[in-house]
């Protein structure tokens, strides 16, 4: 054929199936739409993961810091290696050092000369708390003018050469703490400072004052001798001309360079060549290089490598249960597209069989129709790839790229290969029903290879565990859909023996739906166990990544009660006001508030403390079994009275350390005598914690004087219900406050769960793995569709048959449902099973902690977190398979009833 023949079927193919064509190319658009984003996606949540970890961390920990000690200077004039224009050229020349992706806040930054050993004033009129006297660090650093504003007096000025008196400025909370003022001066070893001016820091939190926090604000430190005595430190602020003046004291100067690491810019693709760049800043030629603008003796730290480290390792261990999501939905995604061909083939059996019988070559038919499909699916893969890399924020574009073009080319090839291996010679008609299909040799061996590896999948990950760290593994990663794809392929070989056996009592039956449903679903084409597969592997990829985001629920609930004990805890360090109860149980939700009595006791043992707990058992016991944390009975802590020991609920370490024989306690109203009676591995006023639970009565009736002391009243109140005021209950707690003393504080559940989640690596990934179950869902019903409407017609031309020899309309949709059922039921019952049975297999190596929980790469406090069965998971993707099934049965045989049977059966068409 010439081109313009070529062409020319190629448009009148196009204008005839406008139909096929606009589901063809909408179906690869979506699908390369969404290859396209989820690399982006990833991308742009570890982006924000790293900015994250970087950002939320303390100014000190994101700084590079380089010092030289006085030791390491080796100028002729050592004086003049500390001068304010030395120490310019210096920071500029290091700045020139740092390589991209290392990138620093200039306006931040700060050098100059300290002093590393502070120098204590001996003037009298300063405060000593228990004698010893206060110790300065003095500071000769640039830029103090822009980072601070002068409340009073003037900015120091440098002194004359080898004078030993200088000026320096102090803060105002400084100046309030020790009782200076301007004017006062400061006697230290060789030198004398003139406090000239006080003044308030912009940002007192940013990195030029927080990273030594002595800069801003004096602190009480506790000296080493015996005993230890607290004194004050502070630091004094000097000109940054009176650095020479400082190599006069005892204090040690050191030169030293500060700059924190700009990480706005910052991506996750950069974090490991910005990692690079520290470790040889610290340890590396970067390291001989400053040292040849600072000097021979230039040490160089920061805390930003350790950061990485951190968020390198939470990635890692995040990114194998992200790559199950990636396998699963791109899997089902693939399926659906090959299934797509396979159909299309399948309806263009006859054409393609009488082009076959008239002398077209393999190569030119196939040709033809890779044509066909390329003209649809390129355009349509070309535009989803740049609308995901329009809509999708991201760094890299090759990826995406890459899996457009992967998905347009499986668009392009379904329908040719399946044409090709279909059509691979002429062949006479023959019907290939699924019921009395044969498999063969070749199938046998692919199915057992898949089985083969499947199992290895299986393995692999129960050995290896998600958190194991190394990277992604694709085998592991594929395990759910291997399981999915062997489920598939173990049904499909059962699928006809059920319909055998069905229809040999429905031939006996007077009825004819029964029988007529059960024919026709035999008598499908083998290739409609494509679809059975498609349904399960997307059923138990579905079901699969709904229980993986229920566990990770599940999870954060369980931390949550865990670090609270119930709903709300009210708690403080000395006992709580009498009237605070009633207000917090008014409050709307709030269903009972239990007051808690909660000492720490010093253990025989040398052990860790325990911690005594003292509430009334009815109240208590229904807190308890409301949060689930150890629920036991009222009864348990019955009040033996007379002298005998008191029954006491204890964890299971208090018993392993002090067995169930009676043990004396010394709290502060009274010697009380326990013995152990029941073991909980948790209590809501201390989950986990050595407790020992008592009988507030018993204890009232030994130590009635003591225990109704107000200092020893309850220091902890535990809330529970549903929906808590959270607003109303902060209000209550603030009410109660009182003016002087400790403050109340208020933990709630509802805040401590939403915080579990606040980390933007395991947000993104949540809501990745959340798009990616939804969208296999999608997938899910779409090869559903497909299937059922891939057999519309004859059903149609059937109904419309059967009328004609009088069949009622109420048969005809019980036929339609009928002829429905047997495929939705196996895939949704096959889905269900599997879902569960893969759950059930790769739980011991899915750890979902790192998504879970916030720095748990592996399991935290909470030990690993592992899969759990989810039945809203398992059942409700395969009920929404039956109910679409019926939706689309029920609405063909309506649409049919509406039309007459002349409209389906005209003389000479082919049916």
């Amino acid at each position: 054929m010439s081109a313009l023949t070529w062409t020319g079927l190629l448009a009148i193919r196009l204008r005839t199936a406008r139909g096929a064509a606009l589901a063809l190319g909408t179906l690869v658009l979506v699908t390369a739409f969404l290859a396209a984003a989820f690399p982006r996606g990833v991308d742009a949540y570890e982006t924000r993961g790293v900015r994250h970890a970087l950002g939320a961390a303390p100014p000190e920990q994101r700084t590079v810091e380089i010092s030289v000690a006085r030791g390491d200077v080796t100028a002729a004039d050592p004086a003049a290696a500390y001068r304010a224009a030395e120490l310019g050229r210096q920071d500029r020349a290091i700045r020139r050092q740092f390589e991209e992706p290392l990138r620093v806040s200039g306006d931040q930054s700060l050098y100059g000369v300290r002093t590393a050993k502070a120098l204590n004033a001996r003037d009298s009129w300063l405060p000593r708390p228990e004698g010893p006297d206060p110790a300065m660090s003095l500071y000769a650093v640039a830029d103090l003018a822009r980072h601070a504003t002068l409340t009073r007096g003037r900015l120091p000025r440098g002194a004359a050469s080898g004078a030993r008196t200088v000026e320096a400025a102090v803060t105002v909370s400084t100046a309030r703490t020790l009782g200076l003022r301007v004017g006062s001066q400061l006697h230290l070893p060789g030198l004398t400072v003139r406090i000239c001016g006080l003044l308030t820091p912009h940002a007192p939190d940013g990195p030029y004052w927080a990273v030594d926090p002595l800069m801003a604000a004096a602190r009480q430190d506790v000296s080493a001798g015996t005993p230890p005595q607290k004194y004050w430190r502070a630091g004094l602020l000097l000109s940054p001309q009176d650095g020479p003046a400082l190599t006069a004291t005892e204090g040690e100067p050191e030169k030293f360079w500060r700059y924190p690491v700009d990480a706005s810019a910052l991506t996750a693709q950069e974090a490991p060549r910005l990692r690079d760049r520290l470790v040889s800043l610290e340890h590396g030629a970067a390291l001989a290089k400053v040292r040849g603008v600072a000097g021979g003796g230039a040490l160089a730290d920061s805390a930003v490598d350790g950061l990485l480290d951190g968020f390198a390792r939470m990635r890692a261990a995040v990114a194998p249960v992200i790559a199950v999501a990636a396998f699963g939905i791109g899997t089902v995604a693939g399926i659906v597209l090959l299934m797509t061909g396979a159909l299309a083939a399948a309806r263009r059996g006859p054409e393609l069989a009488l082009l076959r019988a008239r002398g077209a070559s393999l190569a030119g038919l196939t040709g033809q129709l890779a044509a066909e499909a390329g003209a649809v699916a390129l355009p349509a893969a070309a535009a989803g790839g740049g609308l995901a890399l329009l809509v999708v924020p991201g760094e890299r574009v090759l990826p995406s790229l890459l899996a457009a073009a992967g998905t347009g080319l499986l668009g392009t090839l379904a329908l040719p290969l399946r044409a090709a291996a279909a059509h691979r010679r002429p062949r006479t008609a023959a019907r290939a029903d699924l019921a009395t299909a044969r498999p063969s040799r070749r199938r046998t061996v692919a199915e057992l290879t898949v089985l083969v590896l499947a199992a290895g999948a299986v393995v692999a990950l129960r050995r290896r565990s998600t958190a194991a760290g190394g990277g992604v593994d694709a085998l592991v990663s594929a395990a759910p859909v291997l399981i999915g794809v062997i489920a598939a392929l173990v049904l499909l070989r059962l699928y006809p023996l059920p319909l055998r056996l069905a229809s040999r009592p429905a031939a006996r039956t007077s009825g004819l739906t029964g029988f007529l449903a059960l024919a026709r679903a035999g008598r499908a084409p083998a290739t409609a166990g494509l679809p059975l597969l498609a349904l399960l592997v997307a059923l138990t990829t579905a079901s699969f990544g709904g229980s993986v985001l229920a566990g990770i629920a599940t999870a954060r609930d369980r931390a949550a009660l865990t670090a609270v004990g119930a709903e709300a805890r009210v708690f403080a360090d000395k006992p709580l006001p009498a009237a605070l109860q009633r207000a917090v149980a008014a409050v709307p939700g709030v269903d009972d508030a239990v007051p808690v009595r909660l000492s720490v006791q010093a253990a025989d043992d040398g052990g860790p403390p325990l911690y005594l707990v003292i509430a009334d058992p009815p109240a208590y016991s229904r807190l308890a079994r409301a949060t689930g944390l150890g629920a036991f009975s009222a009864a348990q802590l019955t009040d033996p009275g007379g002298d005998r020991p008191l029954p006491a609920i204890v964890s299971p370490r208090v018993l392993a350390r002090f067995g169930r024989a009676p043990m004396a306690l010394q709290p502060e109203f009274g010697q009380l005598v326990i013995r152990p009676t029941a073991v909980r591995a948790d209590t809501p006023a201390q989950p986990g914690g050595d407790f020992v639970l008592l009988n507030a009565r018993s204890v009232a009736r030994l130590h009635p004087d003591t225990y109704a002391e107000p200092a020893n009243g309850p220091t902890l109140l535990l809330l529970s219900g549903h929906s808590l005021d959270a607003g109303a209950l902060r209000a209550a707690v603030r009410a109660h406050t009182p003016a002087a003393g400790p403050p109340l504080r208020l933990a709630l559940r509802s805040a401590e769960r939403a915080a579990l989640a606040d980390s933007p690596l395991q947000q993104g990934a949540e809501r990745l793995y959340t798009a990616a179950v939804v969208a296999g869902a999608g997938f899910t019903l779409l090869a559903l569709l497909l299937s059922l409407l891939q057999a519309a017609p004859q059903r149609t031309q059937l109904l419309a048959r059967l009328r004609t020899m009088g069949l009622p309309p109420a048969q005809g949709r019980r036929l339609m449902v009928l002829e429905a059922l047997p495929q939705a039921l196996l895939a949704a019952a096959g889905g269900a099973l599997v879902g569960a049975a893969a759950i059930r297999l790769l739980s011991a190596g899915m750890d979902l902690a790192p998504l879970a929980l916030p720095g748990a790469s592996g399991g935290g406090a909470l030990g690993a977190v592992r899969l759990r069965t989810d039945a809203a998971s398992l059942l409700l993707p395969s009920a929404g398979v039956v109910v679409l099934a019926l939706v689309v049965a029920l609405a063909q045989a309506w649409l049919s009833e509406r039309r007459r049977e002349s409209a389906e059966l005209r003389m000479g068409e082919r049916p």
